[in-house]
């Protein structure tokens, strides 16, 4: 900081002391050592058999990168092509649903005066500490008498359902909200004659849009990587979702390792494109957080 206050008085390009290059140093092997994995997938996705036997490993990619994606989208026991598009189908509604509902419970619990909204903040914030797992035979047992044939197990509602609305949604846009809607806003908002919904969607969403960024792409991520639920609601039937067919690729007595990478190389490049073009506002809305807080 202080190189750059000198760098702008004086008109001259910022020096890098020895402890800012140490930093970058230190910082370009952290991220060497985190996009390794990645790196490693796309190796053995584009190579054969062979080349995980070698030693020393193979380090460089091959060229059997298309021929290995052939077999895992014309495998027939196992709907890859069909798994992302229901992976696509259930993280959008799942994303678009946390955004609406949750930043609707965050306003109210930030903005509107009601009995018992302190209560009900609290029973929501210790919902975040119940483990997933405890809940899966209730929720097993609750969408089978869902209406329809046989309840919702085994279609794609039933994966979809338990995740509309999300506790920790909730509490973050209500965190977000008590600092970037101040009270004066929704106040004149009312004075004018807005209704609830009409501050809500005029006055509070344009506010938050930074939030709603981090939120949405924290969802999307989350709901596209889910496997426990989908492998027991969805599993064994020809809806699967793409983590679930990544399971079905590696199960068997021979697992074929150059196939099962290069089907979760496809499963991670929509995370990585999402990741790349929404990073920006995942940075700008931590940052706007910690700001006002």
């Amino acid at each position: 900081m202080k190189n750059r206050r000198r760098a702008a008085l004086t008109g001259r390009a910022p020096q890098h002391t020895p402890g800012s290059v140490w930093s970058y140093l230190f910082l370009s092997v952290v991220v060497a050592f985190s996009a390794f994995p990645l790196y490693w997938m796309f190796v053995i996705a584009t190579n054969t058999d062979e080349a995980l036997a070698k030693i020393p490993p193979q380090v460089l990619p091959g060229g059997q990168l298309a021929t290995n994606l052939r077999e895992v989208f014309s495998m027939q026991d196992v709907f890859f092509l069909q798994a992302l598009g229901n992976s696509v189908i259930v993280s959008s509604v799942v994303t678009a649903s946390v955004l609406f509902f949750c930043s609707l419970a965050g306003f109210a619990f930030a903005k509107l005066r009601f009995k018992g909204r302190n209560a009900l903040m609290v029973m929501v914030i210790l919902t975040m500490t119940v483990p997933n797992q405890l809940g899966v035979v209730a929720l097993y047992i609750l969408m089978g008498h869902m209406p329809g044939e046989g309840g919702w197990n085994g279609t794609l509602l039933a994966v979809i359902a338990p995740g509309l609305v999300t506790a920790f949604g909730v509490f973050y846009m209500r965190q977000f909200i008590l600092d970037a809607v101040p009270d004066e806003l929704v106040e004149a908002g009312r004075i004018d004659g807005a209704s609830t919904m009409r501050i809500f969607w005029s006055v509070v969403l344009p506010a938050v849009r930074p939030a709603l960024a981090v939120l949405g792409l924290l969802t999307f991520v989350a709901t596209w990587n889910e496997f426990q639920w989908p492998l027991i609601t969805l599993g064994g039937t020809d809806y699967p979702t793409s983590m679930v067919a990544l399971s079905d690729l590696a199960s068997g007595n021979y697992v074929l390792y150059r196939r099962v990478l290069a089907g979760a190389l496809v499963a991670t490049l929509p995370l990585l494109v999402m990741l790349v073009v929404g990073g920006r506002q995942i940075v700008r809305g931590i940052m706007e957080g910690a700001v006002k807080s």
